[in-house]
């Protein structure tokens, strides 16, 4: 009773959303200037230092590696914000800025833009899966599967899986090639020009420091960036109560506030995840800056009921697996187990 009347005050807190959103949606250029300085200058001059050190030893490169990651992640939030067209006013401004910081985070922008938006139209709806989120199939889709069926998925929700291999595959095949159902020629010119450009840029940094060097100094910090990437977007719409509803029944205002949690990160954390854990907000409208999230947040009492997750509470969405229509909720392995041994005892 308790969770409905929580969603009833939240669904009616959101009646008049676009006019709460429409207070944030304005960039401002000397914030958005700045936020570039202090991510890019610091990413630069964080390789430097790395260089150096591998001078002396790999290993001085690899904790250097987690503070350049934390810059390529707060790189790819530019870019993020740069394809929702929050950043700057501009559209050429934010294209370019866009390009170039997807360039530096091996992402084909101009797919990607369009893939992104496809996730936000359709998050937590059951009927429009398969682009842009991460794959989760209901309780009777996952029994109803043959013995590979379910292997396979079993093996793509190990955490190994998606924080390991699921950021490589991304960097080196997925965003090497454009979307065939989400890619016009726009989309398919961004993969061409971005990996070209991926190409120049590592050609001539080579010229100056060699390409083990670049190697070195680089794919560690990458493969932190995507990693933590990856986990940032699992655990913003993988929680026990989140939001799923299938045709007839789902709401794009519901679905971004309820089916998008506050991650309440480390105040560090946060500035280097560009305050992407305020998911909530920026679901609801991807045209407020991510420098105005947390005001937005902070502002209207309808956000902070969004549901909360910390740092610790994140860690445990891993053990969720599958999506329960019947209790409308996510379960795991042993909740599904349960239900199977329930059913069966319903049935003899």
């Amino acid at each position: 009773m308790a969770d409905k009347t929580l969603s009833s005050r939240l669904q009616a807190g959101l009646d008049g959303w676009r006019e709460i959103v429409a207070r944030y949606h304005r960039p401002s250029p000397g914030r958005s200037v700045l936020q570039l300085c202090t991510t890019l200058l610091p990413l630069l001059a964080t390789f430097v230092v790395m260089y150096f050190a591998l001078r002396v030893s790999f290993w001085l490169v690899l904790p250097l590696s987690v503070v350049a990651g934390g810059f390529l992640i707060r790189t790819f939030i530019i870019m993020h914000d740069c394809g929702h067209g929050s950043f700057f006013r501009s559209r050429r401004a934010n294209d370019l800025v866009g390009f170039i910081t997807g360039v530096l985070t091996l992402t084909p922008y101009t797919q990607w833009r369009r893939d992104h938006a496809i996730h936000h139209a359709t998050s937590g709806h059951l009927d429009e899966r398969g682009l842009g989120d991460v794959t989760t199939l209901t309780v009777r889709e996952y029994l109803q599967l043959g013995l590979w069926g379910r292997f396979k998925y079993r093996l793509y929700r190990n955490p190994l899986i998606l924080l390991g291999v699921a950021p490589l595959w991304l960097m080196a095949i997925r965003h090497r090639f454009h979307t065939p159902r989400s890619a016009g020629r726009r989309e398919i010119v961004s993969v061409q020009l971005t990996n070209l450009s991926i190409l120049a840029l590592f050609l001539v940094t080579s010229l100056l420091i060699g390409p083990l060097h670049v190697a070195a100094i680089y794919l560690p910090a990458m493969a932190i960036a995507g990693a933590a990437g990856v986990w940032l977007f699992y655990v913003q719409h993988q929680f026990e109560d989140a939001y799923w509803a299938g045709e007839g029944e789902w709401d794009y205002a519901a679905a971004a506030v309820k089916g998008s949690s506050f991650y309440r990160l480390p105040k560090v954390l946060e500035w280097f995840t560009g305050h992407i854990g305020y998911h909530h907000v920026h679901h609801l409208s991807p045209r407020i800056p991510n420098y105005l999230l947390p005001r937005a947040h902070r502002e209207n009492p309808v956000f902070q009921q969004a549901p909360t997750l910390t740092l610790w509470q994140s860690v445990r969405t891993f053990s969720l697996k599958l999506w329960d229509e019947e209790r409308r909720k996510l379960i795991g392995w042993r909740e599904l187990k349960g239900l199977r041994t329930q059913d069966l005892g319903l049935r003899t």
